[in-house]
């Protein structure tokens, strides 16, 4: 098996307890997990200098959480040509709808896939499913993962 690392960028600190479950996830397939606070809005160069530069330092997708106008994905999207997978979260007015519609509606070209809002351990699947690809012992991981109830 191939050692993979994978990104989990949050556009806040307090966006930590709801991309726990995307860390969880990867951890338990033995993926390395990288975990940074970076804001579209806040700090927009570091993050553009960020994806820009994570295929040549080894990463092979990343993860992008962040509520209400969520740019946090599809910024990091334009940066890089590695999937990136948006967790919409929760919170504001419109409780994570609002970051939904701003993590899924990508311009031709430049996707993200997303999952449900505070989807993050699901995010951290489909990463896995994504390695499992060209991975046999990851793939013999998914099945097991499956076979005993997906939890």
């Amino acid at each position: 098996m191939t050692a993979y690392k994978v990104a989990i960028l949050m556009g806040s600190p307090n966006d930590k307890e709801k991309m726990a479950g995307a860390s969880e996830m990867l951890s338990r397939f033995g993926v390395e997990v990288d975990e940074r606070v970076l804001s579209a809005h806040r700090n927009p160069a570091d993050v553009a200098a960020f994806a820009s530069g994570a295929r040549a330092d080894g990463f092979a997708a990343l993860i992008c959480g962040a509520g209400m106008a969520a740019h946090l994905a599809g910024v990091v999207a334009a940066h890089t040509t590695l999937p990136v997978i948006g967790v919409p979260l929760s919170g504001g007015a419109l409780n994570g709808t609002d970051a939904l519609y701003a993590t899924v509606q990508m311009p031709k070209g430049i996707p993200v896939a997303t999952v449900a809002i505070d989807g993050s351990a699901n995010a951290g699947i489909l990463v896995v499913e994504m390695l499992a690809i060209t991975d046999k012992g990851l793939g013999q991981k998914l099945d097991d993962f499956r076979a005993g109830g997906a939890r």
